[in-house]
C-alpha cells in the first residue's frame, strides 16, 4: 500500500466524527463495539486494498499493522464483515465501496 493511500484513509477516518474518537496518535487505538461504527471504520479500512488483488497474509498484516497495533484483530473483522475473503493464506477484498 502506498503510503500516499494510509494518510489519506486515516484523515477520512478524522474528519468523520462518529469515527474521529477512535483515533490516537494517527492510528485507530480502539474498534468500535457497537457494529454500525465498526462497519464505517472497516470500510474506510478495506479502501487500502485494491478489488481483484490478492494479497499474501503477510502484507495485508503489514498494511494492517499500520493502522491499528492488533493487526489479526483488524484482519479477523474484515472478513467477518466479508469486506476480504481468504484462502490458501491469500485475502483479497470482497466488499465495501469503491473510491
Amino acid at each position: 500500500m502506498r503510503e500516499p493511500r494510509a494518510a489519506a484513509i486515516l484523515a477520512a477516518i478524522a474528519s468523520d466524527p462518529r469515527l474521529r474518537c477512535y483515533l490516537r496518535a494517527g492510528r485507530i487505538s480502539t474498534i468500535p463495539a457497537k457494529l454500525s461504527r465498526r462497519m464505517l471504520l472497516l470500510n474506510e479500512v478495506a479502501q487500502a486494498f485494491e478489488p481483484g488483488v490478492r494479497y499474501p497474509e503477510r502484507e495485508l498484516n503489514r498494511v494492517l499493522a499500520g493502522f491499528h497495533p492488533d493487526h489479526a484483530s483488524l484482519r479477523r473483522y474484515l472478513v467477518d464483515a466479508e469486506l476480504m475473503a481468504r484462502a490458501g493464506g491469500f485475502y483479497w477484498r470482497i466488499g465495501g465501496p469503491v473510491r
